[in-house]
């Protein structure tokens, strides 16, 4: 009895020791993120360096500790952490991603394809994986290849198209007419989510107000997209664009975000109280929060209309970092987290002083 007492209590003793591991190692890594958000590169290398002592198979800070000396243009070292990261799991996407942006900064395209395929065998709707593929492929001058697996980055987040409409890596493809029947998805799956005017396109694609113009008569040239044009008041003409309906019944179209549509002010009272829970959200550092609170201050269909119909330039600057926080994760947000607070501040203050001028508050 004695020696089973005393076995038991070596395994609780054990158990033990393994809960401040591990509660140390977690602790090391976080403080490694907040000095990659820092740009304290040396630092957070060493923060994950001794988490690593605690756990050597330690996935997360392994990719962690690589995308540092990514950074830093040291790529050998780059590619032996994610190297080890795969002996420990071959099947995380985010490591073969990861591989294949270190290959990518070494020019080295051809195995950067390689990585990244294997990261969308793993997880084929991983959406930057197919954004990225799509770049490796244009810089090898595989055209077609390369408007495909960007379609199909676009197809899993419409987002994309604002990347792609900018980056340079798809200066070899951006005059193929295919590029422009991207673009034509585009605004489609735009008209689809029920953004069924120019301006509204334009913000929720990143598209140039002239590049959407063009694809609509395109569209409509095609019997793809009918314009109605309404007269407001006697005297201005609004143009409003929607899918024909065999289009519209074959993507499940979304209801159109219409004007006629009435949006009470009152409606800005509960958006300076959704503010309120957005900024706490943000302030506790809960990055896949952060982005559903943010995604519905700028959704139309919940208070996206409000913000862009009365401060246009906030709901731009709200997009932009929403984009940003999805593509760059979260060292992007730690580091940019004031800002965003910063911006709801400015807004919250406009709806302020805009309900006081209508005698809300």
């Amino acid at each position: 009895m004695h020696g089973l007492f005393k076995n038991e209590k070596d395994k609780s003793n054990t158990n033990e020791q393994l809960d401040h591991r591990d509660r140390a190692k977690i602790a090391l890594y976080k403080k490694g993120i907040n000095q990659m958000a820092s740009e304290n590169l040396n630092e957070a290398i060493k923060s994950f360096d001794l988490a690593l002592r605690l756990d050597p198979n330690y996935v997360d800070a392994l990719i962690k500790k690589g995308y540092c000396h990514f950074l830093k243009e040291e790529f050998m070292i780059a590619h032996a952490c994610y190297d080890k990261a795969l002996e420990v799991d071959p099947n995380n996407a985010e490591a073969w991603n990861m591989l294949a942006l270190a290959y990518y900064g070494e020019k080295n395209y051809q195995k950067a394809l390689d990585a990244v395929e294997k990261a969308i065998d793993i997880d084929s709707n991983n959406g930057m994986a197919w954004y990225n593929k799509a770049c490796y492929l244009s810089l090898m001058n595989r055209t077609d290849d390369a408007l495909s697996a960007l379609k199909r980055a676009i197809e899993i987040d419409i987002d994309y198209a604002k990347k792609a409409v900018r980056d340079k890596d798809f200066d070899n493809v951006r005059g193929e007419i295919t590029f422009k029947r991207i673009i034509e998805v585009v605004v489609i799956e735009a008209l689809r989510r029920g953004y069924d005017a120019v301006g509204k396109i334009v913000w929720i694609s990143g598209l140039d107000r002239n590049v959407v113009e063009e694809a609509l008569q395109t569209l409509q040239m095609r019997g793809l997209v009918l314009k109605i044009e309404k007269t407001s008041f006697g005297f201005s003409k609004e143009e409003r664009y929607e899918l024909i309906k065999e289009i519209a019944d074959k993507l499940n179209v979304e209801k159109p975000i219409s004007k006629d549509t009435p949006e009470p002010l009152k409606r800005l009272k509960e958006v300076s109280e959704y503010i309120i829970t957005i900024r706490s959200t943000i302030e506790k550092g809960d990055v896949n929060k952060s982005i559903i609170s943010i995604n519905k201050l700028i959704d139309p269909k919940e208070y996206g209309s409000i913000i862009l119909e009365h401060f246009p330039e906030e709901y731009r600057d709200l997009r932009m970092y929403n984009i940003r926080i999805k593509d760059k994760g979260e060292i992007y947000f730690n580091t940019n987290k004031d800002n965003i607070i910063e911006l709801l501040n400015t807004i919250d203050r406009k709806v302020n002083e805009k309900m006081r001028k209508t005698h809300l508050i």
